[in-house]
């Protein structure tokens, strides 16, 4: 597992991008296409157009990180819904079962969204007793 905090966030590039790029072209296509910054510490997944190869960019607070996959058989979850170059926000538990080569990822939202520390100490404050 890549981390292990909620708070790691992960995108999903919605356009297929040629697998070749290595550490520079992801990291231009981050800040072009995606208007993101890819030293943030946010997990960016990208994906080929046959989606059978995978890979993730990942600054760890030394250096730029790429983790990839080629799946053996059948195709990775398709996450880009056209040609519009949005991204898709995941969970790290989502992007695990993409790699697993679940379906579902990117189809339908797999895990709860977060709760905000403001929500949660509403919801104590409303639980304790008087």
């Amino acid at each position: 597992m890549i981390g292990l905090s909620r708070r790691v966030r992960v995108f999903a590039y919605t356009r297929p991008v040629d697998m070749r790029k290595q550490y520079d072209g992801l990291y231009a296509l981050v800040i072009s296409e995606l208007n993101a910054d890819p030293l943030s510490g946010d997990l960016l997944l990208f994906t080929n157009r046959r989606r059978t190869r995978a890979k993730v960019l990942l600054w760890d607070g030394t250096g730029l990180c790429i983790y990839q996959k080629r799946i053996e058989r059948g195709r990775f979850a398709s996450l880009w819904r056209g040609d519009d170059g949005e991204t898709v926000e995941m969970t790290l538990t989502e992007l695990a079962l993409f790699f697993e080569g679940s379906t579902l990822v990117g189809a339908l939202r797999l895990s709860p969204s977060p709760t905000s520390p403001k929500v949660l100490a509403s919801f104590l404050h409303e639980t304790q007793p008087c």
